[in-house]
């Protein structure tokens, strides 16, 4: 009777656990598509944002006439010291913005962090790598080598930071691309204009690509207010860094400047990136089997070597255990002969 007990007992709370991991399993299937799109509209939120800014810089240069392409926001207060402190020349600024940009981070703000970062780490990582030994017991010459590589790492980990923030964004932008240039080409064909094309392009990969999404949204804006055309196409190859829409950036400046269709140079562009993504996948797979060289010989050939000889090592020894013993039996005496009577004089040599 116990026994029957603790099992319907166990029985219901399996069947009560399973009821709570199902019931947890639908509430997240309910809230993660809320949470994926309340993250869209934040990053939206973040290009409109943008877009803001880039009318208000159009809209303070031409009110003060000055003769400026790229438009940009000076920074001012505490940022514009720390630009001024830690950012040093024009064209060292210049180049981080760019930077900033191509790694999804715009204004002022991640600017004056990075810069405060830069100047920071290193302090920190040198105070770090200098107590930790101290702290050990370790001499001083090696809390000074522990220090100065701390201090190196803090200076140099900022960089490696948004490079990887770049390269990341940059990846996700070229996988998205391929499918957003047809897309637009299919839009000019269909008689869309290009400011058009881009929204319904923005709209559709924006569920792939946000920061394609992003960028797109940027030019379309930019078009809209840009006394010249072929600028914004240029700026938006800036922002990437990326060499086939530089291409096609460039392309479809060239059809704004000479009238030229741009359904044309759309194709053109679509055709030449499909080569090249191909061309990029011929290289990876060419690439392949020299990298698999290194971990087919560490990883995989020892273990196959010791499949096919195991079961012939374990054999042998097997066998070797085995074996018959020999018991080695003591040799016969050698038989004696009789003691032959000795001559009491040693025999003479024969005479020659």
């Amino acid at each position: 009777m116990t026994s029957l007990f603790l099992s319907t007992l166990a029985s219901q709370n399996i069947a009560t656990g399973l009821a709570a991991i199902s019931a947890f399993a639908t509430v997240m299937a309910l809230a993660m598509p809320a949470g994926t799109q309340s993250r869209l509209k934040a990053r939206f939120r973040s290009v409109a944002r943008e877009r803001n800014l880039l009318r208000e810089r159009r809209l303070a240069e031409l009110s003060a006439r000055e003769a400026k392409n790229r438009l940009r926001l000076k920074p001012t207060g505490v940022v514009a010291r720390l630009v001024h402190v830690f950012g040093g020349s024009a064209e060292a600024t210049s180049e981080l913005g760019l930077r900033l940009r191509m790694a999804g981070l715009r204004g002022p703000t991640p600017e004056a962090l990075f810069l405060f970062s830069r100047a920071a780490y290193p302090v920190a990582f040198f105070a770090a790598g200098l107590a930790v030994p101290v702290l050990g017991g370790m001499g001083a010459g090696r809390a000074l080598a522990f220090a100065l590589a701390g201090a190196a790492l803090g200076y140099g980990l900022p960089r490696l930071i948004l490079a990887r923030l770049v390269a990341s964004r940059q990846n996700a932008i070229l996988r998205a691309f391929p499918d957003s240039l047809d897309l637009l080409l299919i839009c000019v064909q269909a008689g869309m204009s290009v400011e058009a094309a881009l929204a319904r392009v923005t709209t559709e990969i924006s569920g792939q690509s946000v920061a394609l999404a992003e960028e797109l949204s940027l030019t379309m804006a930019e078009l809209s207010y840009l006394p010249s055309r072929w600028r914004a196409y240029h700026n938006l190859g800036e922002r990437t860094g990326l060499g086939p829409i530089k291409l096609i950036a460039a392309a479809l400046a060239q059809a704004e400047r000479y009238g030229t269709p741009i359904s044309h140079a759309l194709a053109a562009a679509a055709r030449e990136c499909r080569e090249t993504r191909l061309f990029e996948a011929e290289r990876k797979a060419a690439a392949l089997p020299p990298k698999l060289t290194v971990p087919l010989v560490v990883f995989f050939l020892p273990v196959l070597m010791s499949v096919i000889l195991a079961p012939a090592g374990m054999q042998a020894m097997r066998m070797w255990k085995e074996r018959p013993v020999a018991i080695a039996k003591p040799l016969p005496a050698a038989p004696t002969s009789p003691a032959e009577p000795s001559s009491p004089h040693p025999p003479q040599a024969a005479a020659h």
